[in-house]
């Protein structure tokens, strides 16, 4: 069943719910996960602060699935960036949307601090 969810207490609950409907003890899904019982008590009571990657394990030993509803142009460009080869070089707008490399091929910025003379 979909469930919204609009804030980190949402989820806690969810989280709560589901994990007590499977008579699992925070302790134990907190082992099972590799975190805190303290991570697992946090999340279900909504702490806004707590690690999302480790969220993201907690939910998927739960059973739990994430999904988003997004507008179709960004599913489009999540789409191009999904399709972009890992290591390629970015393109970023400078100040005057002159095209700049970053990444690992992009030429070493200029001006750099010397920190032994602390001069440019």
């Amino acid at each position: 069943m979909k469930h919204s969810i609009r804030s980190t207490e949402d989820l806690g609950r969810v989280v709560r719910a589901v994990r007590k409907s499977t008579r699992m003890r925070q302790d134990d899904l907190a082992a099972v996960v590799g975190v805190s019982q303290q991570f697992a008590v946090d999340v279900e009571r909504g702490k806004a602060t707590v690690q999302f990657g480790r969220v993201l394990r907690l939910l998927e030993e739960l059973g739990i699935s994430l999904n988003v509803d997004i507008p179709d142009d960004a599913s489009r460009k999540l789409e191009a960036l999904r399709n972009r080869p890992a290591g390629s070089p970015r393109v970023r707008r400078g100040r005057r949307d002159a095209p700049v490399e970053t990444g690992p091929t992009a030429p070493p910025p200029q001006g750099n601090i010397d920190l032994a003379e602390g001069t440019r």
